[in-house]
């Protein structure tokens, strides 16, 4: 269970040795935007790879069965534990319209996989009541204090399922820091997951966005 509360941390903290600036956690993003049958938006499902060395340290003792392989069994009960801790950083997933910000159920469908020696988690977002397109629509997936650097490996890593016609997509990528704001950031210590206010601004631009408009 020590690994597994660690796990849970997985977008939280992480040790000492393998963190030394901000962010100490990179994630590779995938999400899909969910319509039902009368054209409502009812869910985001995420799918988030975690950094090659992070994922090392989270599997760690993992492998009940001694097989060299970690299988979805083996790995639910720290789905379990992880998806339920993001509640407290919503997420990290703003969805809305304009001022208005959809709320979220709890998290449905997860679970990690390993593959080449990533940690993946699988989740499915449910919105806590389905939001009609009326207007743009807007996704964002990040982390405002960059503790976690999320990204979008490309503009196809955003997808529209089952939505109507004349429904369009639009993906904005995270803009990449300059070597000064990476330094800067670098002068945070592991332990300190809030931005002091002169460093947020450098963070600013870091969230990945998809805009959706429907006609």
């Amino acid at each position: 269970m020590f690994r597994g509360l660690l796990l849970s941390a997985a977008l939280l903290a992480v040790p000492v040795s393998t963190a030394a600036a901000h962010p100490h956690v990179w994630v590779d993003a995938a999400s899909e935007i969910v319509f039902d049958d009368t054209g409502q938006i009812t869910a985001v499902r995420h799918h988030w790879r975690f950094d090659e060395a992070f994922s090392a340290f989270a599997a760690q003792g993992l492998d009940t069965d001694g097989d060299g392989r970690l299988s979805k069994h083996e790995l639910q009960p720290l789905a379990q534990v992880n998806v339920e801790s993001l509640s407290e950083y919503e997420f990290f997933t703003w969805l809305g319209i304009g001022e208005y910000s959809a709320g979220f159920s709890a998290p449905v469908d997860y679970w990690l996989d390993e593959q080449d020696g990533f940690l993946t988690l699988h989740y499915t977002l449910p919105l806590a009541r389905p939001l009609k397109p009326s207007g743009e629509v807007v996704l964002e997936v990040g982390d405002p204090e960059y503790f976690v650097a999320f990204s979008l490996p490309s503009e196809e890593a955003v997808r529209l399922v089952d939505a109507p016609a004349g429904c369009t997509l639009t993906v904005q990528l995270a803009k990449e820091l300059s070597p000064q704001a990476q330094a800067a950031l670098a002068t945070i210590g592991p332990d300190q997951r809030e931005l002091p206010p002169e460093l947020q601004e450098l963070a600013a631009g870091t969230e990945n966005a998809a805009r959706v408009a429907c006609r």
